[in-house]
């Protein structure tokens, strides 16, 4: 919900941009410190989700650590002021450039995606005269039950080394001297909102934290990952997700040595609610089967429902009409699939009403681009 205020500040801003509620963020990450505190358990955000400045910065400053999928995120994560210690690096393709910067960096950890990349990572840490610590990314073959073009903890999948390359792997570090190895990682997917998931996945990591003790390696890191998902149609309802039910799975189901540490990786969870695609309506097309509400934001502000055919909840802001009409609410893109929704129920709307499309925090602004010489989406904060 937005206040008469916020929107007469919305009115008064060139349109689109994304809106920031920095104070519900705060609380977000307060209840995800509380609730991750009561355990012991060490959260890394996950930079993918939405790197804005302002975002970094408040999150930085709860003291969470980073999880970066690019040598620039780890550039961004230290420019910020995470601590390197606290910097972790993932990622199924990193180039030679970025170990090299993640190396100078002196990070916490890489996570390693195949038994070829500890070969490289201990190459370029040679040429360094340094050690890297590294945790090796085991595909567990956990369905996530999610949208299949999030799910990565399948053998279908990428990501992560598969079980029956694990023998390779211990062969692999112990030829590379220039390798620490301090953990074990797993992602499974995202938008994860049955926690029976985790508990499979809890099953998963304690067989394979057995195995690697049994040939000779004791883990100091379990790293989870992240995916726990969000409401996207009860924004207002549920504006945090329930961080105490999520840590409380592995917490019971988890099997963790004295000293070890269980690490995780959240990033829609802690900015998704947060963030507003705050837009205007260009034009009202009334059909005879079809009305179509056209907006100055289209996919190249908003990615996820052209990609992943995903939902928003859409709301019509300035209307103060109470006739309800099912429109086709579309971007001005040459692209088909340029659509945030169809038959959306919304007020009776107009040229140059407002829109809020919804729990767009998270992998928004960051999927934004430039096609067809789009301008760059803009910010606007809370006050």
């Amino acid at each position: 919900m937005f206040s008469k205020d916020t929107i007469i500040r919305f009115q008064n801003n060139e349109t689109p941009f994304y809106y920031y509620d920095l104070n519900l963020l705060n609380d977000t990450l307060s209840s995800c410190k509380k609730a991750s505190d009561q355990f012991g358990f060490h959260v890394h955000y996950a930079l993918k989700a939405n790197f804005n400045k302002e975002v970094l910065k408040t999150i930085k400053n709860v003291g969470f650590g980073a999880d970066c999928v690019s040598g620039n995120e780890v550039k961004k994560a230290i420019e910020i002021g995470f601590e390197p210690g606290k910097v972790v690096f993932a990622g199924v393709g990193k180039s030679d450039k970025e170990i090299i910067e993640a190396l100078n960096h002196d990070i916490f950890c890489f996570n390693v995606e195949s038994v070829q990349e500890l070969g490289v990572i201990n190459e370029l840490a040679a040429g360094l005269g340094k050690t890297a610590r590294v945790a090796i990314r085991i595909n567990p073959n956990v369905d996530a039950h999610t949208h299949q073009y999030i799910t990565t903890g399948l053998e279908e999948n990428k990501f992560g080394i598969n079980q029956w390359e694990l023998n390779s792997c211990i062969e692999e570090l112990k030829r590379c001297s220039h390798l620490s190895l301090i953990g074990i990682h797993f992602h499974v997917g995202s938008q994860i909102t049955n926690l029976e998931v985790f508990r499979s996945l809890c099953i998963k990591v304690n067989e394979l934290s057995s195995w690697f003790e049994d040939h000779g390696f004791n883990l100091q890191v379990l790293n989870v990952g992240g995916g726990l998902g969000v409401d996207y149609h009860n924004p207002d309802e549920h504006s945090i997700a329930d961080f105490e039910a999520y840590f409380s799975v592995f917490d019971k189901f988890l099997e963790r040595r004295p000293g070890q540490e269980v690490h995780f990786e959240l990033g829609r969870a802690l900015v998704a609610q947060c963030g507003s695609l705050i837009s205007r309506i260009l034009y009202v097309k009334n059909g005879l089967k079809k009305n179509f509400l056209i907006l100055d934001a289209g996919m190249t502000e908003l990615m996820r429902p052209a990609l992943y055919q995903a939902y928003h909840k859409i709301e019509n802001i300035s209307s103060v009409s109470d006739q309800i009409v099912k429109y086709d609410v579309v971007g001005p893109i040459c692209e088909s699939t340029d659509c945030f929704g169809k038959e959306v129920e919304l007020p009776d709307s107009k040229r140059s009403d407002l829109i809020a499309i919804r729990t767009a925090g998270a992998y928004g602004e960051v999927m934004s681009s430039g096609y067809n010489l789009r301008e760059r989406v803009q910010s606007l904060y809370s006050e």
